[in-house]
């Protein structure tokens, strides 16, 4: 992302946008005016959740939390400490016993790339707001993830990024209320279009 000025200008949102960029679920909830108010980012490790996350809610006057960040400091360690020391399931017990745990309003949540394995913190956050899946190429995230065990990322006997990544993507499409198809990098295009989506969820 972009750290000059044009930062600080809120875009306008487009009126139409690429049908192979953005895919929306329409459900009964269209029908109605819907009073959630927060975004939920999810996707793979490396997707640019929290970088875009951060950017987003400066567009949305929102606040902006990080659920890596929280886990982190519960445990006072850092991510791949607490993989290590849990394992696979446990993490992933503790990570859907955090998430469900967070309450809050106008915010912009970036959660772990393993958070979709928790059923009921997936209900709990469709329950207080809107799910954006950021979809990135699997190659792109190879380039991004490097040494998978520092980064803390849960492989649940997977080896590749391509098996994590094959293992996570229906459970990304199941629980995304709109999916928003990434460019290569994390740049200010990418950000501008994630808010234009982010903006009409909470303005309809």
């Amino acid at each position: 992302l972009k750290s000059s000025s044009e930062d600080l200008r809120v875009p306008q949102p487009k009126k139409t946008e690429p049908k192979n960029l953005i895919k929306r679920k329409r459900t009964d909830l269209d029908k109605r005016k819907k009073s959630k108010n927060n975004i939920i980012l999810i996707g793979m490790p490396g997707s640019g959740k929290s970088t875009i996350g951060v950017q987003l809610a400066k567009w949305l006057g929102y606040k902006f939390l990080d659920s890596d960040l929280v886990m982190q400091e519960v445990m006072d360690k850092p991510l791949g400490d607490i993989l290590n020391e849990l394992g696979d399931k446990r993490f992933i017990e503790f990570e859907n016993k955090t998430n469900c745990a967070i309450n809050t309003e106008r915010t912009v949540i970036a959660t772990g790339g393993s958070a979709v394995y928790g059923a009921s913190a997936m209900t709990h956050f469709k329950d207080m707001g809107h799910i954006v899946y950021l979809k990135t190429d699997v190659k792109v995230l190879n380039g991004r993830l490097g040494d998978l065990s520092v980064r803390g990322v849960v492989s649940n006997g997977k080896s590749t990024i391509e098996e994590i990544y094959a293992e996570r993507q229906e459970l990304y499409e199941k629980y995304a209320e709109v999916t928003v198809v990434m460019n290569k990098d994390e740049s200010y295009n990418s950000a501008r279009r994630v808010y234009e989506v982010c903006k009409d969820l909470i303005d309809n």
